[in-house]
């Protein structure tokens, strides 16, 4: 993946690398690659993105070896000037204490966690052209789609396609309702909902007071932020928000989807 997207093809055969380096570790391949290839071959400042980093942490072996060469490379910059023009980037749900497992190992205690917020009024814009001929007002339209979607990035995007698909247009509130709200497990793709849910109850020791927590905020509106484990894991399911020092439902389609009923089936079950 690395070769094609530095363009190393015509340069480096990956294959007869890889042969000659047939007793190296898949972490040390990377290493290596990184240093006498990627570092050699280029001179400007190199950035490897790493997507869906919470999927990582699912795989049925060890990854702290991965997260541990990170930390390598980042401590090298003191050593090797090259070093400094190599930054990685992490995009998933995940915090620090997440990525190195082993509570033997340092932990990844490097790097800088950046918030995602979700869209503003002003910056959503330019989705109106998208529904010039199917709403009268687009403008109107998608502050109602705010309202639902409360500017998250994925709800916001499907909202309008779920519009510019339906053969005739009634009220967003009527299209959350059918397309989003009722029977949302079997209507949820792409996936969204879901893995919101999943994240939630992935931990069987924690969720009680995950769940715990969000009743809380469901009935009172807001609870003071703090870094215990349940608020940290809540906030990073997407639920809710942070919002000066109090978490709040992130928006109406989630408070309509995760409410009280469905906190109530949960317990039940587990």
């Amino acid at each position: 993946m690395l070769v094609r997207s530095f363009q190393l093809s015509e340069k480096f055969n990956v294959k007869e690398w890889l042969r000659e380096q047939v007793r190296v570790s898949e972490v040390q391949h990377l290493s290596e690659f990184i240093e006498d290839i990627l570092l050699t071959e280029f001179s400007q400042p190199i950035v490897i993105f790493v997507d869906e980093i919470d999927s990582v942490l699912s795989l049925n072996f060890p990854t702290d070896d991965f997260f541990a060469f990170i930390r390598y490379c980042y401590n090298q910059r003191a050593d090797n000037p090259n070093y400094k023009r190599l930054t990685f980037v992490l995009l998933g749900v995940a915090t620090p204490s997440d990525l190195i497992q082993n509570k033997k190992r340092t932990p990844f205690n490097i790097g800088q966690a950046i918030a995602l917020k979700g869209f503003q009024e002003d910056e959503i814009k330019p989705l109106a052209n998208g529904l010039q001929d199917k709403v009268d007002n687009p403008q109107a339209v998608l502050k109602e789609i705010l309202y639902w979607s409360g500017g998250q990035p994925f709800l916001t995007q499907k909202l309008c396609n779920i519009i510019r698909e339906s053969k005739e247009f009634t009220s967003v509130k009527e299209l959350v309702r059918s397309r989003i709200i009722d029977n949302w497990e079997s209507q949820d793709e792409p996936e969204h909902l879901r893995t919101i849910r999943d994240r939630i109850l992935r931990k069987e020791q924690l969720a009680g007071k995950i769940l715990g927590l969000y009743q809380q905020i469901l009935q009172n509106g807001e609870v003071t932020s703090d870094d215990s484990r349940e608020h940290i894991e809540l906030r990073l399911s997407g639920l809710v928000i942070e919002k000066y020092d109090k978490l709040k439902v992130y928006n109406k389609i989630y408070q309509s989807v995760f409410n009280q009923s469905w906190i109530d089936k949960v317990l039940v079950k587990n």
